[in-house]
């Protein structure tokens, strides 16, 4: 039987609170100059886009697959973040945005046991970690205005190298803006640039 990430975190929660990932995205972003319209994939609890709001002149919208996500975001907003059910970047126009904040599901699981509850989609991205990362790289360009950003958040344990090759093949360069390292893996934004 598959081992199950509800059991193993020992508290069960419908909803991706903030960690050290999500503090590390936010403080990189924000040190950055993200401004514009920004959209924050993947918002979970709404803290990376709030942030974003609160320092910054940015335009944030927030968004998540999983509807409690998109309730707990909207409860937290205090600084007009408007918030969006959306799979990754799918209902955003052609060219529309300056920035795309994404702290996407990393942690390497075995696809049968990955989809289990929504804490489970918040953390695993499949066998190799990038079953939602590799999607997110092949569409988040067309959403992007010409000089627009992507900040993503990738862990080692999902190859950094394997994420900077699939962002080049979408026409991205990469920049690591921060990089913070645990005892189990170290943690990096990078800037995608076009």
């Amino acid at each position: 039987m598959a081992d199950d990430l509800a059991e193993r975190r020992g508290i069960e929660t419908e909803v991706y609170q903030p960690a050290e990932d999500s503090h590390l995205l936010a403080e990189a972003a924000i040190a950055d100059g993200v401004s514009g319209t920004v959209v924050e994939v993947g918002t979970g609890s709404g803290y990376v886009a709030e942030r974003i709001a609160a320092e910054t002149d940015a335009r944030v919208v927030a968004t998540d697959l999983n509807p409690h996500a998109c309730e707990q975001a909207r409860e937290r907003s205090e600084h007009g973040v408007g918030v969006v059910r959306a799979d990754l970047v799918a209902p955003f126009r052609d060219g529309s945005l300056d920035a795309v904040v994404f702290n996407p599901p990393y942690l390497p699981a075995d696809d049968a046991a990955a989809r289990n509850d929504w804490m489970e989609v918040a953390l695993t991205g499949g066998e190799d970690g990038r079953a939602v990362i590799d999607p997110f790289l092949d569409d988040v360009a067309r959403v992007l205005a010409p000089d627009g950003v992507v900040y993503l958040l990738v862990s080692s344990l999902t190859g950094v190298d394997d994420v900077v090759d699939r962002a080049a093949a979408n026409g991205f360069s990469a920049v690591a803006l921060r990089d913070e390292s645990f005892p189990f893996e170290t943690l990096t934004v990078l800037k995608l640039l076009r």
